[in-house]
């Protein structure tokens, strides 16, 4: 993953305590969206920077019975905190993906490659290891952000974000890396998550209005969104 050593020495938890457990359950309601509405049937779904392990918790709940999950994390800290999730079907493991030999109907990218410094090289070594990724890729650059400069800072500071995406770059990053897009669509974390008290909601009031009539406008103009890819690992693959 990153070369960067805050997710080894315990840097990062420090700053993150929970690991981003509680987006979780929406992040896998959005995963589980896109493999139902594209008639995915998976037998063997891994997660590549697992963090804390809730996003496979909760989809080994919500998808059929004999789906096999498998989690892969280089953080000792956050590998502490999946371990005791572990159960039948549902697997952790302290080691890096990419030198592993197996291979996944489904492999799940969700909220890592703005934090890997080679990110392409990074999504280029994992194709190999499956038939279809499912991205979820923060969309940092909006115009309220570069107007602001402080959203770049608080995001590498607080967060670890070391690249920034639009929904166009996110796209062509990930048919860059090999990959034919299948299905894409914005997630509204802004909108549709909870927290951050009453100057966040309020806050959210023009863009929970503007994403009504135009989400990709909203996200350009106001942020707050990300966006998640469903691609075919193919590296010769050529978009319809």
């Amino acid at each position: 993953m990153s070369t960067g050593t805050i997710y080894t020495t315990g840097e990062y938890l420090d700053g993150n305590p929970t690991w981003h457990v509680e987006d979780s359950a929406w992040k896998a309601a959005h995963i589980e969206t896109i493999v139902r509405r594209n008639q995915l049937s998976p037998k063997r779904i891994a997660e590549v920077g697992c963090g804390a392990g809730q996003i496979l918790a909760e989809l080994w709940s919500r998808l059929a019975d004999d789906v096999e999950f498998f989690g892969f994390e280089v953080s000792p800290q956050a590998y502490d905190l999946c371990k005791p999730l572990e159960r039948e079907r549902l697997h952790f493991h302290l080691e890096d993906l990419a030198s592993q030999e197996q291979r996944f109907d489904l492999l799940l990218v969700i909220d890592v490659i703005e934090h890997v410094d080679d990110y392409l090289g990074f999504m280029r070594s994992l194709a190999p290891k499956c038939d279809y990724a499912a991205f979820h890729i923060p969309l940092d650059i909006s115009a309220q952000a570069v107007l602001r400069k402080s959203s770049f800072d608080s995001v590498r500071e607080e967060v670890g974000h070391i690249h920034y995406f639009t929904e166009e770059t996110a796209i062509a990053s990930v048919r860059e890396a090999g990959y034919r897009v299948v299905d894409c669509f914005l997630t509204a974390g802004a909108i549709e998550l909870s927290g951050g008290g009453l100057k966040r909601r309020v806050a959210s009031l023009p863009r929970r209005a503007l994403a009504a009539i135009n989400p990709s406008y909203a996200a350009k103009l106001l942020g707050g969104f990300s966006l998640m890819v469903l691609a075919k690992a193919e590296s010769s693959a050529v978009d319809t």
